[in-house]
């Protein structure tokens, strides 16, 4: 029986992973604290602290798969000390955030990184997560350069912000989408490639993204999930940022919104995900999901994407 380890495991994307992995019939193993939840029902769980130093010692053993989701330096290399040479095949989830540069529509897995100087920042420690997974596994390594993960569980509230706010029906503040594009990936077809992947032997860099969309065609499709009455206004980029609107992410913002400078970030290559067995579902699909597991956890909950209807009034007013 195929023997996988998954380096977390019991958060959102970890647990997607031993799910798939399970369903392929593998035997799987997490290792976490096991702070962010349970591991996926028939997975074993292996609660450590990756910060001592005895924390891989009930895990020394031969591995077919071994998943790595931190982007912590220290996790990283210590991880790749205990286990790199007994693992056949190494996948690190990294980032798309890893380049350098955002204002290159289609770039592939060439294109500049980030220099990692900053390791407590996410993208250069994702850099630097690569370069050490590279120098220890060689051509037994996969880097996964994810881009934006949405679907059922996503706890940024990047893309659920969109179906429940629609589905509150109103007037929607929304960003002037021309020219503008959103590249996000169900994080059950992520789960599904990296087990693929892993079991196949697929290695090297690649942008495991979803298809690039035009941004109003994802709020067209949030809209059609919700099927509730309502406005939508658009509003032009100086007059948000004037009114405090953040782009992207986080409080006070507009997700998925990015500035005009930055029109490659949601338009990487996924030539080599989708040569390399990746399939995505119609997004209509995941903006379904999306919206049940919205409901499900509460249209009205505090979030941590996104403007309360409060602010969202405020900036409507002007």
């Amino acid at each position: 029986m195929r023997q996988v380890l998954i380096l977390g495991g019991t958060a959102w994307l970890g647990r997607a992973l031993a799910a798939h992995a399970l369903a392929q019939g593998a035997e799987v193993t997490c290792l976490a604290r096991g702070e962010s939840g349970e591991t996926a029902p028939g997975a074993r769980l292996i609660r450590a602290d990756r910060g001592v130093p005895d924390a891989y010692a009930r895990v020394q053993r031969d591995w077919d798969e071994v998943v790595e989701l931190s982007w912590d330096a220290g996790f990283v290399a210590s991880a790749l000390d205990a286990l790199a040479d007994r693992a056949a095949h190494w996948t690190l989830v990294s980032s798309v955030s890893v380049y350098a540069r955002s204002d290159i529509p289609f770039a592939d897995e060439s294109a500049e990184l980030v220099e990692p100087s900053d390791l407590d920042q996410y993208a250069d420690a994702k850099v630097h997560a690569e370069r050490l997974t590279s120098a220890r596994l060689g051509d037994r390594a996969l880097l996964a350069r994810a881009g934006l993960i949405v679907g059922p569980g996503d706890p940024s509230d990047r893309f659920g912000y969109w179906p429940a706010r629609f589905a509150r029906g109103g007037r929607v503040l929304a960003p002037e989408t021309s020219g503008r594009h959103a590249q996000a990936i169900d994080v059950d077809d992520l789960a599904a490639w990296i087990e693929h992947a892993g079991r196949t032997g697929v290695t090297g860099p690649i942008n495991a993204v979803g298809e690039e969309l035009p941004l109003a065609a994802v709020l067209a499709a949030a809209r059609d999930a919700a099927a509730v009455p309502g406005e939508t206004v658009a509003v032009d980029d100086d007059t948000l940022t004037a009114r405090g609107v953040a782009y992207w992410a986080g409080p006070r913002s507009l997700p998925l919104w990015l500035p005009v400078s930055a029109g490659g970030f949601a338009r990487r290559s996924d030539a080599a995900f989708v040569a390399s067995g990746g399939r995505r579902r119609p997004l209509a699909e995941t903006m379904r999901r999306t919206l049940e597991d919205e409901a499900a956890r509460g249209l009205d909950r505090p979030r941590r994407a996104g403007l309360t209807l409060d602010e969202e009034a405020e900036v409507l007013a002007g």
